[in-house]
């Protein structure tokens, strides 16, 4: 299934989706939000994009474990999401994802100046690659789920082909 992540700031919003497959996170979009009637469209249409099955929204937990300003702005901003869309949204902690998120920056080389500009996305990832490690550890708690159809490696370069030919 298609997730998308949201790292949900004042003034942007990072956007993530991972595979179908739920083992890759990848930073998808930056939203620049001037307005909260322009940022909901533009997300909206970053979900619709990313064909997204399930949406999570970063939620700064404080370190006493209660929400706060910021948190219930997120929530609000969130609700008000969720009632466009025609898939389930779900909360998630953000803690520290944007100090995760600049250090794996910085280890790749991305340049100080670029920062500001790849934190918010890459952020959201951070936040998507918690929530998929946290499904895998659900899953393999209640034992293997057999897939419908298993695929040797070389097989999904030819299934990839298929796909493409068929429009997917």
């Amino acid at each position: 299934m298609v997730i998308v992540a949201l790292d949900v700031g004042e003034a942007r919003i990072g956007v993530a989706a991972s595979d179908e497959l739920e083992l890759i996170a990848t930073p998808r979009a930056l939203i620049r939000r001037k307005t909260t009637a322009g940022a909901l469209d533009a997300v909206a249409q970053e979900i619709a994009r990313a064909e997204a099955q399930l949406v999570v929204v970063g939620l700064p937990v404080s370190f006493d474990g209660q929400l706060h300003g910021q948190a219930r702005a997120i929530q609000a901003f969130a609700e008000k999401l969720r009632r466009r869309l025609g898939v389930p949204l779900i909360y998630a902690d953000e803690t520290l994802s944007s100090v995760r998120a600049e250090e794996r920056l910085r280890q790749a080389g991305v340049r100080p100046e670029r920062l500001r500009e790849r934190i918010d996305s890459e952020a959201a990832a951070v936040i998507l690659e918690d929530v998929l490690e946290q499904r895998r550890r659900e899953r393999s708690a209640t034992g293997p789920v057999e897939p419908a159809e298993r695929y040797e490696l070389d097989e999904l370069d030819e299934l990839d082909e298929r796909q493409e030919d068929d429009g997917r």
